[in-house]
Parts: structure tokens; sequence; C-alpha cells
């Protein structure tokens, strides 16, 4: 039995004297209500209502059980309005600063509709890690190696100017007779890590570049300020590059890439972001479309 609902029929036909107008105001036929009474009856065992009346007039039993009945239904509006409210209660969600306005807003939305609030909190990969460990935000994209990623994000390099959509080969950055100057490869603060940076570095290395050929920029600005105004590269994927506007292309002989992951304070949370939100997941870190439908 729905006891509950049978004591919110049994409210409002008591205070109303009435089944007929005890069951509209309970939204329900009228003889559903006289079976709901009924059944709220055989359950207590006593009688709630004189039923040899012209009215629904209370039993002294009745009398005695409707402030109680009142009383659940009471608690129990209260415990449907405080579930409502906690669905609202926005979850905190660290994500990389590379991502794009259009796609934080498209989440955002896609969140809600699924009756999900969102706080979106871009920081970069160290920041996301701390701010999920210090429970200042209940769920984060962190930055791990693709093998351990739920999103993989392949990564070339971006220049000011168009020179092919063949893979750069690190060899030809070497400076040489005809060329004194260092022609730079930028890192920006989200693949300062080491499964990225480490790998490129390695890269490099191979590749007989000098050493401050790659180097880590204090911000993204900067990186595509340097970019911008040199020859130079900037490592990034080929959505960012779009939204940046430069060429991008990617490298010989090398797969580099970011990865992601959600971590959460539950694993309720998780599972919703990770599973209930996928593709717009990809889509703000940047997965290839070719890739996301796979």
């Amino acid at each position: 039995m729905d006891l509950v609902g049978a004591c919110r029929v049994f409210v409002h036909v008591g205070e109303r004297g009435s089944f007929t107008l005890g069951a509209a105001a309970a939204q329900v036929p009228q003889s559903v209500a006289s079976r709901r009474i009924a059944a709220l009856e055989e359950h207590f065992g006593a009688r709630l209502f004189d039923r040899s009346a012209r009215r629904a007039a209370l039993t002294p039993f009745g009398r005695d059980m409707l402030a109680s009945a009142k009383r659940l239904v009471q608690l129990a509006d209260a415990l449907e309005y405080d579930a409502e409210q906690a669905k609202l209660r926005p979850l905190g969600f660290a994500v990389p600063e590379t991502c794009s306005l259009r796609q934080l807003a498209m989440l955002d939305a896609a969140a809600r509709a699924r009756s999900t609030v969102l706080d979106l909190r871009p920081a970069g990969p160290a920041a996301r890690a701390e701010l999920l460990r210090s429970h200042e935000v209940r769920a984060a994209l962190l930055a791990v190696p693709p093998a351990d990623a739920d999103w993989t994000v392949p990564l070339g390099v971006g220049a000011a100017t168009k020179s092919g959509p063949q893979p750069l080969r690190l060899d030809t950055l070497r400076p040489g007779r005809t060329r004194r100057s260092l022609r730079r490869l930028w890192i920006q603060p989200e693949d300062d890590v080491p499964h990225v940076r480490d790998r490129l570095e390695q890269l490099g290395h191979r590749a007989a570049l000098a050493p401050a050929q790659i180097t880590v920029a204090e911000s993204l600005i900067a990186a595509v300020s340097e970019t911008l105004r040199t020859d130079g590269f900037l490592l990034c994927s080929a959505a960012q590059a779009e939204e940046l506007g430069l060429c991008w292309r990617p490298l010989a002989g090398a797969t580099i890439a970011r990865g992601y992951r959600v971590s959460a304070v539950s694993g309720d949370e998780a599972q919703r972001l990770q599973a209930g939100l996928w593709e717009q997941v990809a889509r703000v870190v940047g997965v290839p479309m070719d890739l996301e439908e796979s």
C-alpha cells in the first residue's frame, strides 16, 4: 500500500467532509479515493469514517489520526521539495583553461537538460587536481597519459602562416648556416605535464634541436603571442588552432596527445559526466569529430 498516497486522500477527505471534494483535491478519481481509504482502514484495523452518515464524517479514531496523517503528508512533500533542490545544487566541475566558451556553454546546456547544474571552473592541470583534492569542486577533468584516458586529443603544431598540410619534421627546425635564429616550439601551460612535455623534449633531442627551442610558455596568451610575432610554432590541438586562427599540421613520426579522465568525489557524479555527457565533454576538450564518432 502507498501509505503516503492513502494518507493524502484521507487528509483531503477528512478536512472537506466529502469523498467527492476530497478526491478532487487529491487529484484522483473518487473510486480511487474510496479504495485508498478502505486500504488505510484495513492497515490500521479501524474505521476512519462513519459510513452511515450522509457526509464523510470522521470517527473518533479518524479524528485522532488526522493530525498524524497530515504531518506525514507534509513531511513527504518537504522530502520531495528537498530532493528537487538537491538536484539543482551546482556541481563544481574543474575544466581545462583551453576550452572554448561556446563548447562550455553547450556542455552547461546539455547538463541542465539532464537536471544537472554545473559550476564550471577553468584551471590548469595542477590546479584542477588541487581543486578536487581540497573538495573545492566535486569533479574535475584531470590530465592523464592517453593510455589511462577517457578522452584523447591528438596534438600537432599551429603557426601564423600556412605552409601546407604536410606533417612538420622537427629536424627542419635546426639552425643552419643560412639561419642563425632559433625557431621555437612553444608548449602552453595545459601541456606542461610529463606525458606531453617529456615526449616532445625527447623528440627534440633526437632531432638535434637546441634545448631552448622547446619552451614552456608562462601562459597561453604568451605562447600565442610569440607564435604570431615570430615564425615559431605552438603545440596545440586542431580545434584549438582553428579557434586561435592558426594554421595546424601534425608532427611527423610522432604521436603526442592530451589525455583526460573524469575524477569525482563520488562515483555517481563521475558517471553523470563520463557517461551522460560523454559527447559534450569530448567536444569541450577538442576531440576530433572522426575520433569522437569511432
